[in-house]
């Protein structure tokens, strides 16, 4: 791989090269985030780079994604909350006002987070979060990427939850 897999995170993880997919959907790739800050933060990232919203997707294909959205999010949870008695919930977040492709974020949230930001956005934490070396993705986050993967693994699509 040339250059940094950042800029083209849909190309990359179509190539194999994104070290950040943990499993292949049926309508994109569930990544690991860059960022843990909040432990288990994960993307469902779109297959077709040129996809920039929701609406763009045929119908069948954007319920495929929505579907895979549920997924992800449900692996997401079932991992935090065997790893961390203090997990709460859940957050799907589909904005698009950054990045110009179609994704969706996963964010758990959690009984420890500061008290004036649990029951906010996760935007309005403050820029360390999102850009300090001790919230990168690294090798320490391999147990939860690993975690992640298996929940996924065990959700099949189509299948109803528990099975």
């Amino acid at each position: 791989m040339t250059g940094d897999w950042r800029r083209d995170r849909i190309g990359t993880a179509l190539r194999g090269e994104n070290p950040t997919v943990l499993r292949r959907l049926t309508a994109g790739f569930a990544v690991i985030g860059d960022v843990q800050f909040l432990p288990g933060y994960s993307v469902l990232l779109v297959d077709e780079p040129d996809v920039q919203r929701l609406s763009d997707l045929p119908r069948a294909k954007r319920l495929s994604f929505l579907s895979d959205m549920d997924r992800l999010g449900e692996a997401v949870e079932r991992a935090c909350r065997r790893l961390d008695p203090a997990f709460r919930r859940v957050n799907l977040e589909i904005l698009g006002n950054t990045d110009p492709f179609l994704h969706a974020h996963v964010w758990p949230r959690f009984a420890w987070e500061p008290a004036e930001l649990v029951g906010k956005p996760v935007w309005l934490y403050p820029p360390d979060r999102w850009s300090g070396e001790r919230f990168r993705l690294g090798p320490r986050h391999d147990g939860l990427r690993d975690a992640i993967g298996g929940e996924l693994d065990g959700l099949r699509p189509g299948l109803p939850s528990g099975t």
